[in-house]
């Protein structure tokens, strides 16, 4: 039997490789005669430079950056020395992930730290780059990003804003004029699920304003400065992508990379697929396994393992899915689909606390006990 592994991370309990791992490790204690491919998932969030890397046989790159609120740290992206390529992920500078309970500050986070990141990539030979979208803390419109590429911007009085953060509504003009001459040759790709334009009640400030710490009352300050910016964006670069799917991304960040960079936006867990040919792996197996921490109605909406199972349909192929929870809406969903059937791995009273520590452990002893009857 041929089985090909493909889960998403578990969130707080473990990561895409760790499931991975995990299920490898339950296969192999249950005596199935197997070949076996392994393929942690990602869909352009965090975890997706680690799964590439595994993946692709790329190099971990360590720089030295700044996180939102500018506090010096250390982080990293993936390089594919061959094709040239960088994979970054948004979350890995100017994540949500690194800032402490309490110290979300819409007015004071910043994307800068994603910029220097490129700037290390592009000082590598990059040719192409991936920027995944997912997990960021900000509402700055990419304005930190491209201030560290070299644009510039311009308050009411024709002098450089140093940092802009949050506060768009301090831009009256946009200088392209020093930006890095060097990312007119580069392709680059958006790793993004989001479809929300830029402005209005479905836009960055309105949907994912509250995530990052906008009030209530804020929302309207936050939303006048994002179409300033966006303003000023039109004018100097003679394009208006602030309707364009995916806009609204990370706090506006899709909309700079739109705009700036003429990147283009792709579904997250498409990207990931082609990369790494996993339509083939897919069409070699003769089970598919994947997974998440949750599986719900939402599930079936998003990219993650349904993306796998969406493939493996595709090809007749037989699916398990494991995850930490499903919800009886999922289960009812399920019963559409014949070749795809899902398990939980707790499999005993247990608190939430317990069930995320102990995780790898739940998952491998449930992949042990489902593959023993496919002997």
């Amino acid at each position: 039997m041929n089985i090909f592994i493909a889960p998403d991370s578990f969130k707080g309990s473990m990561s895409s490789i760790e499931a991975a791992n995990a299920i490898h490790k339950g296969i192999e204690r249950s005596s199935v005669s197997a070949n076996i491919q392994t393929l942690p998932m990602a869909d352009g969030g965090e975890g997706t430079v680690d799964a590439l890397i595994h993946a692709l046989d790329c190099e971990k790159v360590v720089e030295k950056s700044i996180d939102p609120l500018g506090r010096q740290i250390e982080c990293y992206y993936a390089w594919n020395e061959k094709r040239k390529l960088a994979i970054i992920e948004t979350a890995a500078a100017s994540g949500i992930t690194l800032l402490e309970e309490g110290e979300l500050n819409p007015f004071k986070a910043s994307t800068h730290g994603t910029g220097d990141l490129v700037k290390s990539a592009l000082n590598k030979g990059a040719k192409e780059i991936v920027i995944g979208l997912g997990g960021s803390a900000t509402v700055d419109g990419g304005t930190g990003f491209l201030q560290e590429l070299g644009v510039k911007f311009l308050d009411e009085n024709d002098n450089a804003v140093e940092r802009v953060n949050g506060e768009l509504s301090r831009i009256h003009e946009v200088d392209i004029s020093g930006m890095d001459e060097r990312l007119c040759e580069v392709k680059v790709t958006i790793a993004s699920d989001v479809e929300n334009p830029l402005l209005g009640s479905n836009g960055a400030v309105a949907v994912f304003g509250p995530q990052k710490g906008v009030e209530p009352d804020q929302l309207d300050l936050f939303e006048r400065g994002m179409k300033k910016f966006a303003d000023c964006t039109v004018q100097a670069m003679h394009k208006d992508y602030r309707e364009h799917a995916g806009a609204g991304a990370a706090g506006g960040f899709g909309f700079a990379l739109l705009s700036y960079l003429n990147a283009e936006m792709q579904n997250g867990f498409d990207l990931v697929a082609e990369l790494t040919s996993m339509e083939e792996k897919i069409e070699w197996a003769d089970l598919v396994i994947s997974g998440e921490g949750k599986l719900d109605e939402q599930t079936f909406f998003g990219k993650g393992p349904m993306g796998v199972v969406r493939l493996a349909e595709e090809k007749n192929k037989r699916v398990i899915l494991f995850a930490g929870s499903i919800s009886k809406g999922f289960v009812e969903k399920e019963k559409e689909l014949s070749h795809l059937v899902a398990f939980p791995i707790i499999h005993e009273l247990i608190s939430l606390e317990g069930a995320m520590e102990r995780g790898p452990e739940l998952l491998e002893e449930v992949v042990y006990k489902v593959m023993k009857v496919c002997r």
